[in-house]
């Protein structure tokens, strides 16, 4: 039975690519895209994600400790999880393969497995497994990877941009190390263009780029360092084609076919937009609104940012006249934290329509305003004795809680009894409209606070009953 199982040389499973190089060898050639062009090298040469790189984390154990492994990477397009594969692979000169979760099977990943652990057992060295977007991978296709990362045939380096605790199964994270990518900073973004205006294996020094040109690429990537580099490209080959040096504005808005949003984050064109933007929301003008969020989001504006400025508005313009719209303001900003870029817009724009068609009010401005500004002025006199907690040892001696009426124990559950400062007792801070569900909340409110001051009848309904709702 010795050997029953043992896959011979002819009979091995290919895969793709050369011995340490797999699928990223030949891709440095003149022709290859600039972004595969100026792939890092080393974890030194990896821009942004230093919280990876610092001296004793796990990612640079792994690679120049040479520890067998297998890593989860989660973190926006863009940010570097393929570099981090081809990394790996490289400085511990394992073969790297590439399964592809779009395309690939269960057949496919048995048969990379199985090449893997033919090229083990046979002193050919170890192998990296890269699964691109591996939440695209079935329950069964992920199944199959296990055997191949618990017995260590190959260092599985898996990729998502989504929250893998929803995506991916539990025994595959529980054999792997997650590692957590953040975006990249236009500071970082600048970089990347920058060294490959001059790097030899990037444009070598043939164009250069103007600043309004380079802001602009800044602003479309996004955080993105492979989206940067398409675009540098794109832009760099139109000047060479008309047969100019510089890359200025207007050939980078050709290259790319994006205008250039006029919106500079640290100045007035920000204050600007986002003021008309909630003016917008806030006058029940969803078209002007979306126009507005549109430029913030093609300028590359912060989503978290925006998601914040909507939140607030919901309270501060809304209020109770819808009291969903909050809701829907603070998951929006969830939304958004959650999945980000791009696909976030979609969650902002729903929340700015349906703020925008909400009705408005902002008598929960105007209340808290007022009772701010009364205690401002000095009007904080002391809590009603009756209200004062009497928990503690010897607080009834003192007369704390003497009177107290328990709410539930009276009609309706409202006791008429004094609850605020006497300085500030027949202060009526909360006004609210008649507008949406506000409406039929200041009916009963006005009859409930009635009922609570004992400032006479409370309307109809018979022994002062509060309105429902």
């Amino acid at each position: 039975m010795d050997g029953l199982f043992d896959i011979d040389a002819a009979d091995a499973p290919s895969t793709a690519g050369a011995s340490g190089g797999g699928t990223l060898a030949g891709n440095t050639h003149a022709s290859a895209p600039l972004a595969v062009r100026m792939r890092p090298r080393t974890l030194d040469e990896l821009v942004g994600q230093e919280q990876l790189k610092a001296p004793g984390s796990p990612l640079r154990r792994l690679v120049e400790g040479d520890q067998p492994m297998s890593l989860l990477l989660w973190g926006p397009p863009g940010t570097g999880k393929t570099t981090i594969a081809s990394i790996v692979s490289g400085q511990t000169d394992r073969q790297f393969v590439e399964v592809s979760a779009v395309a690939a099977g269960v057949k496919e990943v048995r048969a990379a497995i199985d090449a893997a652990r033919h090229r083990l057992t046979r002193g050919g060295g170890e192998t990296v497994l890269f699964v691109d977007e591996v939440h695209r991978f079935t329950k069964a296709q992920q199944d199959a990877l296990l055997p191949g990362v618990e017995n260590r045939w190959v260092t599985l380096v898996a990729a998502t941009t989504e929250n893998p605790f929803f995506s991916v199964i539990s025994p595959l994270l529980s054999r792997s190390l997650l590692l957590t990518l953040e975006s990249l900073t236009d500071d970082d973004i600048r970089g990347v263009i920058e060294q490959a205006l001059v790097d030899e294996r990037g444009l070598a020094g043939e164009v250069t780029l103007d600043d309004d040109a380079r802001d602009h690429l800044v602003r479309l990537a996004g955080g993105d360092a492979r989206r940067a580099l398409t675009y540098l490209e794109a832009a760099a080959g139109a000047a060479t084609a008309t047969g100019a040096e510089c890359v200025d504005l207007a050939t980078a808005e050709k290259a790319v076919d994006r205008a250039a949003v006029r919106y500079d984050r640290q100045g007035d064109q920000h204050y600007d937009v986002i003021s008309a933007f909630i003016k917008s929301v806030r006058g029940s003008d969803a078209d002007a609104a979306l126009h507005y969020l549109a430029r913030m989001i093609e300028a590359g504006e912060d989503p978290r940012f925006i998601a914040r400025r909507l939140v607030i508005l919901a309270s501060e313009d809304i209020g109770l006249a819808d009291p969903t719209a909050l809701t829907t303001a603070v998951a929006a900003a969830q939304a958004v934290q959650l999945i980000g870029m791009p696909e976030g817009r979609l969650n902002l724009a729903q929340a700015t329509i349906a703020l925008a068609l909400a009705p408005k009010s902002n008598a929960v401005t105007t209340a808290i305003g007022a009772a701010s500004a009364d205690v401002r002025a000095g009007k904080v006199g002391p809590v009603p004795s009756h209200l004062r907690d009497a928990h503690y040892a010897g607080s009834k001696k003192i007369g704390h809680g003497r009177g107290y009426l328990y709410a539930h124990d009276e009609p309706f559950g409202i006791a008429e009894q004094q609850y605020a400062p006497g300085v500030v007792a027949d202060a009526e801070y909360y006004q609210p409209t008649s507008l949406g569900a506000e409406g039929a909340l200041k009916e009963r409110w006005q009859r409930v606070r009635r009922l609570v001051r004992g400032t006479g009848d409370a309307g109809q309904g018979g022994a002062g009953r509060p309105a429902s709702g």
